[in-house]
């Protein structure tokens, strides 16, 4: 598989790279935040946060572990590929990610879900392999209005065909009648300006790059679309130790991971069966919408339960956090301050994921949707997070806004 390093990297974003003796020492520390965070800054309504960020626009800016790369850079490049890694870490992501799922052969690779490829990758443009994908490409039907669909997953083919697939934005165009217009459904708000090279990872080969970067690194056990045992005896905690046990044989120590999973039972393995891993093992509360952040009667188990079971790390979404307090304002969640009194670290997701905020921001701001109304108020969102909330990292799909926010901030 063919590597691009950073200096290579930033040849083909056209941007000029530092060089001399401290970037050979460690090509990780150049880092780059381009025009966005400004912008952000810029469309903030005027008051006391807008005037402090505003004077950190000449930096300096470095790497920071608050800021995690969600995937990478999947704003601009198409999530979990060399090219958004490597953007992710170019933007001053202290720590990515890689979603973890496994082939047909159980090996592990780079995926957001085991059955996202149809949507995710160029795998439908390949007929020899898209032949043994779950479900083919049907299109659509406008008499009946029925959606143009298919279903790819990496349990589907090995993976020297995983290999042979390359990434794209993720998107689909549901009211597609040809495979070419179905796989060209990128969001406005997206861009394909970047999505021409696509290099799909194995988790192992994320793990390689992560150590060149000079980042740590935070893998997420996806949920099997498949009924395990897979093949037989492919268990759920032999898939949880798999993923682990490709770290050790890295020579990566414990205290640069961050092992994550919405699936409790695979947090408390960890926790049992790896502790010098399970010590920084994160529990993704993906209990909405059962859970309503106002009443603790809601959160089974407790936060004082979590706690017990030896979890310390907790990352809800972001609009679990927060809430609008009498003075019109963002502020903690009664969910946040109860986390925060049990003793949990929060971490949250996912930062500059909904496009335009104008109209209420979407699903992560649904919280504090009536405050919320221009893009500015991502940076907002931010700090609240940070100062009042108190999390120790936030995701983001463009590393370069929490990076500029941590650094202006003193955040380490």
């Amino acid at each position: 598989m063919k590597r691009v390093t950073l200096i290579g990297f930033l040849a083909l974003l056209n941007i000029p790279p530092v060089t001399g003796p401290a970037l050979a020492a460690n090509e990780a520390q150049t880092v780059h935040l381009g025009p966005r965070p400004f912008a952000l800054v810029h469309d903030m309504s005027d008051g006391e946060l807008k005037t402090a960020l505003e004077q950190c626009r000449k930096g300096p800016f470095f790497k920071s572990d608050f800021s995690i790369g969600h995937r990478g850079a999947p704003l601009q490049f198409p999530e979990h590929t060399e090219e958004s890694y490597r953007a992710g870490a170019l933007m001053g992501a202290g720590i990515l990610e890689c979603d973890v799922t496994f082939t047909k052969d159980r090996e592990l690779v780079c995926r957001h879900a085991q059955c996202d490829l149809h949507t995710t990758t160029n795998i439908l443009a390949m007929p020899q392999i898209a032949s043994q994908c779950s479900e083919p490409f049907t299109p659509a039907d406008p008499a009946s209005g029925k959606d143009a669909s298919a279903k790819c997953c990496t349990s589907d083919i090995t993976l020297s065909q995983f290999r042979q697939l390359t990434g794209k934005m993720d998107a689909a165009n549901p009211k597609a009648t040809t495979v070419e217009d179905y796989m060209d459904g990128t969001a406005r708000w997206r861009t394909d300006l970047y999505a021409g090279r696509g290099t799909l990872m194995t988790h192992a080969e994320s793990i390689t790059l992560f150590k060149e970067l000079g980042v740590k690194m935070t893998p997420e056990l996806k949920s099997p679309s498949v009924d395990m045992p897979f093949d037989g005896d492919f268990t759920q905690q032999k898939y949880a130790q798999k993923m682990i046990d490709e770290y050790k044989a890295a020579g990566v120590p414990a205290s640069d991971v961050f092992a994550q999973s919405f699936n409790r039972g695979d947090v408390l393995y960890w926790i049992s069966e790896e502790p010098e891993f399970g010590r920084q093992a994160v529990y993704l509360d993906g209990r909405y919408p059962d859970l309503d952040p106002e009443n603790p009667a809601t959160w089974t188990p407790s936060m004082d339960e979590l706690a017990e079971s030896g979890i310390r790390y907790l990352a809800p979404p972001m609009w679990m956090l927060v809430r609008v307090g009498v003075d019109g304002k963002p502020e903690p969640s009664a969910y946040a301050r109860a986390a925060k009194a049990a003793g949990l670290d929060l971490i949250t997701w996912t930062l500059e994921r909904s496009g335009r905020l104008d109209g209420g921001g979407g699903w992560y701001y649904q919280s504090i949707k009536d405050i919320t109304d221009n893009d500015g108020d991502a940076l907002v969102m931010l700090d609240v997070l940070a100062k009042d909330v108190g999390v120790v990292g936030v995701f983001s799909d463009w590393p370069a806004t929490t990076t500029f926010y941590a650094n202006c901030m003193g955040l380490k």
